[in-house]
């Protein structure tokens, strides 16, 4: 036990987290495995029962098999607690169970806390957690009522209950997955207002990260907004507002899509559509429908994806800002990078790149392999590919088709993008070490 103890103490902060969400991945694979987790009261295979494990746990909404249709209510419920835990995170979850039986939080905790969700210091990381627990239930409680509500006029009202809780914590953990079956979505729901309305709000509110939600509570006293907050809500408007702009344009007479649908219509699918790429999965139009220019518009707002410390995947919307506020600041010939009238200082803007860069290289990599393993245009393996890293669930129906190598590439993807490439990169790479000399500066020419 001792022997134990010090090997886990031994460990680095990513690394945990690693394991950690590999231990849930393989716990929720080994329970989907069960035939009592199906309709069909046989074994799921293990591949699939993986993948839509790794898709679960990941929040991503990525399915091989319908899950409204193929998995019991034991294995829904399976999955909508793979979801919550991965959304949250294992160790928010771990902390709430040290909380109720009153155990005290460890330093080291404390470190793989902050790690997870993306602190510079550990001051006030427990107090945070508490609130993350309280929002996330509150938010997911109001959520659940309301479509409970909703769709208690179409269903028997213990199914509209289940249907409700279900989806509300899929929406606010930006998971995607829902229980309408066929593979169809919310596009029943594209006219519907309210449904529109909740979910957009589910997923946006769980896309912009619980440390943005804390300064807005407290905003009331303290009249004032961290530069964090104010990139975040800034960027995460004017993205959902560009992007069903560009959506309706590109859409507008597109009679498979919007072309059908009158004026509130083609504005609900506009916006819905243009939120639900950042990292959430769900649709109300048709996604193979759509022309290729939305499609690849949609592949842009999914890489860059959700906030940092949320339940999305991406490379983050803070780090798109940094890297567009860079590239101003040179084409200016500024020294300083300037947002809301605070410097940024070159440590995060080098990190900024690196993660940029490390996503890239990664969605790339994933898309060229698969463009020789699966038989489909470019367009879509790429669409899959971003949406897997993004941890997004949209498809244009690539998944349900993969090769069972494709499969497990993408389980790869879905894992890095949930814990983020460099944290990856942190966990298996080699420790840092203490820097005894510095090499003469040299000189390139760019450009």
């Amino acid at each position: 036990m001792l022997t134990s103890k010090i090997k886990w103490l031994r460990l680095s902060p990513p690394q945990i987290l690693v394991m950690g969400f590999g231990a849930i991945i393989l716990i929720g694979t080994m329970l989907l495995m069960l035939p009592i987790s199906n309709t069909t009261g046989e074994p799921l295979n293990f591949m699939d029962a993986l993948f839509t494990a790794t898709s679960a746990t990941c929040v991503t909404g990525l399915v091989v098999v319908d899950t409204g249709t193929f998995f019991s209510s034991f294995g829904q419920v399976v999955i909508m607690i793979m979801i919550q835990i991965g959304g949250l995170g294992f160790m928010t979850m771990a902390t709430l169970f040290a909380l109720v039986l009153k155990r005290r939080i460890s330093l080291k905790d404390r470190l793989v806390l902050q790690e997870a969700m993306n602190q510079s210091s550990m001051e006030g990381i427990v107090r945070l957690i508490r609130r993350v627990l309280l929002y996330s239930l509150v938010i997911e409680a109001c959520g659940a009522t309301l479509l409970t509500i909703r769709w208690a006029f179409d269903m028997p009202f213990g199914k509209a209950l289940y249907f409700g809780v279900f989806h509300a914590v899929t929406m606010f953990n930006n998971a995607g997955f829902d229980l309408f079956g066929d593979f169809k979505s919310l596009t029943g729901f594209v006219y519907d207002p309210l449904v529109n309305f909740v979910v957009m709000f589910l997923i946006v509110s769980g896309g912009i990260g619980f440390i943005v939600m804390a300064d807005l509570v407290d905003y009331r006293k303290s009249r004032r907004l961290s530069l964090h907050s104010k990139v975040v809500l800034s960027m995460t408007g004017s993205l959902i507002l560009i992007g069903a702009v560009v959506i309706f344009i590109f859409e507008f007479t597109n009679p498979e899509t919007l072309g059908s649908l009158n004026w509130g219509g083609k504005i609900l699918g506009s916006f819905f559509q243009s939120v639900t790429p950042r990292t959430a999965g769900a649709n109300t139009l048709d996604i193979t429908e759509l022309r290729q220019a939305t499609q690849f518009f949609m592949v842009i707002l999914m890489f860059i994806g959700a906030s940092p410390g949320s339940t999305g995947g991406g490379i983050k919307t803070t780090t798109f800002t940094m890297m567009i506020a860079a590239v101003i600041a040179m084409m200016r010939g500024r020294d300083d990078i300037v947002l809301f009238r605070y410097r940024l200082v070159q440590e995060r803007i080098l990190k900024a790149l690196t993660i940029t860069l490390l996503a890239l290289l990664l969605v790339i990599t994933v898309s060229m392999i698969l463009s020789t393993t699966e038989d489909s245009s470019f367009l879509t393996i790429l669409f899959e590919a971003t949406s897997a890293f993004g941890t997004v669930g949209l498809s244009m129906g690539l998944t349900p088709e993969l090769s069972l190598f494709g499969k497990l590439l993408i389980c790869v993807t879905m894992f890095a993008g949930r814990l983020g490439p460099l944290t990856l990169a942190y966990a298996l790479g080699p420790k840092k070490g203490k820097e005894l000399y510095r090499h003469p500066e040299g000189k390139m020419i760019i450009g």
